[in-house]
């Protein structure tokens, strides 16, 4: 008998799904090339954003594209080369960040992000891996007043609309909040309610091991061997070849790759990242994440230290590294922490999968029965991970969605 369910892809969106689809009665083979959660799920800024209801918006302004068009800013470069490869997404996300459009892709974006913390918390208990999950926070710091207060009112608007929490700091409340600043800034606004992940990875893991204490399998192939077999599936591991009468594509950047071969191409793109981790000085201590609006990357104390993540670069899919961003916010960083050395010898690079929309594609892939989807989270695939797997078993099962799922729907590019 052939398994029920193939997942492809092993990050957090991946083994949500996985864990979701055998708590409801699946047998399921959770497939990847390497372990899970080596992907961009490995590196991130480790929050769990109950906050994030509003997604990023392609800038509008002429000053902020004239800064972005000079490609020395710190939170988004771009390859030269690379442009005519992003020009018909990106166009794309200028039009749907169009203000009328953006509103309506806020609000299903924000119903996604209701329920995260709720989501996780379900996981980590039965996996026992409350442990990486702080209840801090985090922070954004502001040096200049007039974006401080335009950035509370936003912040009103959130808490009024979706219930997100958040405290305001004025300069002395910020002092006294992270002692170890360096630099002076006019506030910062404190978002309470997300989940500070000490371990991104271990989270990955522990959710995966969960999985398979409850019966499910994790096995190393390749995704890109997937074939119909039938009326059902198939797929290459290193155990021979897995058949099933559905899958999931959950392979994140890599995603279209494979569901191009099924005639399903959408615009996905890829938004490169990266990270390094580094000792403090002295007794110095960071108490919660923070992202210095003025600098635009966050420094978060973890596990290995305290991580540095940049914002974005776009490149060709497997062009070589160029850590072009950390080595401009590194300076910064230590003017604005007393940072040591670094932990690691060589940085860390992942890959974001991005839509023009700024919604992830959950659900079936059409014109093909059997085949599913869950990819295209952005920046909040560890946010949206447990989210995402219970909206998407909850379709695959038959049961009723917790939420509208029709403007994650794949037909809609």
């Amino acid at each position: 008998m052939p398994s029920t369910t193939i997942v492809l892809g092993a990050g957090m969106v991946g083994v949500s799904v996985a864990v979701h689809l055998r708590r409801r009665g699946h047998d399921v083979v959770l497939v990847d090339r390497t372990g899970p959660g080596e992907g961009a799920s490995f590196g991130n800024g480790g929050l769990i954003q109950r906050e994030a209801v509003h997604p990023h918006p392609f800038p509008r302004t002429l000053s902020e594209l004239r800064r972005i068009a000079g490609n020395r800013a710190v939170d988004a470069v771009y390859h030269p080369l690379a442009l005519p490869g992003f020009a018909s997404p990106l166009l794309q996300y200028w039009w749907h960040s169009e203000p009328r459009r953006y509103v309506q892709a806020a609000e299903a974006h924000a119903r996604l992000i209701a329920t995260c913390l709720d989501e996780h918390r379900t996981l980590a208990e039965a996996a026992g891996a409350m442990d990486l999950l702080r209840p801090i926070g985090w922070m954004r710091l502001y040096s200049d007043a007039v974006m401080l207060e335009a950035a509370l009112a936003q912040a009103e608007t959130a808490r009024r609309d979706w219930d997100v929490n958040y405290v305001a700091l004025d300069a002395a409340g910020l002092a006294e909040a992270e002692p170890h600043l360096q630099v002076s800034r006019a506030g910062a606004i404190h978002w309470t309610d997300p989940y500070s992940v000490s371990d991104p990875h271990a989270l990955t893991l522990a959710y995966a091991g969960l999985f398979a204490r409850e019966g499910g399998t994790v096995a190393l192939g390749d995704a890109m061997t997937l074939r119909r077999a039938g009326a059902g599936w198939a797929v290459r591991t290193q155990a021979g070849e897995v058949e099933a009468a559905e899958v999931v594509v959950a392979l994140g950047a890599a995603a279209v790759e494979l569901t191009k071969r099924f005639g399903y191409a959408p615009p996905l793109f890829g938004k490169r990242g990266y990270h390094m981790h580094y000792r403090l000085r002295g007794n110095a201590v960071l108490h919660r994440p923070v992202l210095d609006t003025e600098s635009a990357f966050l420094l978060a104390p973890m596990r290995a230290g305290i991580r540095l993540t940049t914002g974005a670069e776009f490149a060709r899919p497997g062009a070589p590294p160029t850590p072009v961003q950390l080595e401009r916010a590194e300076p910064i960083a230590r003017g604005l922490l007393p940072l040591g050395e670094r932990v690691e010898g060589v940085p860390w690079m992942g890959v974001r999968p991005c839509m023009p929309d700024m919604l992830p594609v959950i659900g079936r892939l059409p014109g093909q029965p059997g085949l599913w989807c869950a990819f295209g989270h952005a920046h909040q695939g560890l946010t949206l991970g447990p989210t995402t797997g219970r909206l998407l078993a909850a379709m695959m099962t038959g049961d009723a969605p917790f939420l509208p799922p029709e403007p994650y729907r794949a037909e809609r590019f």
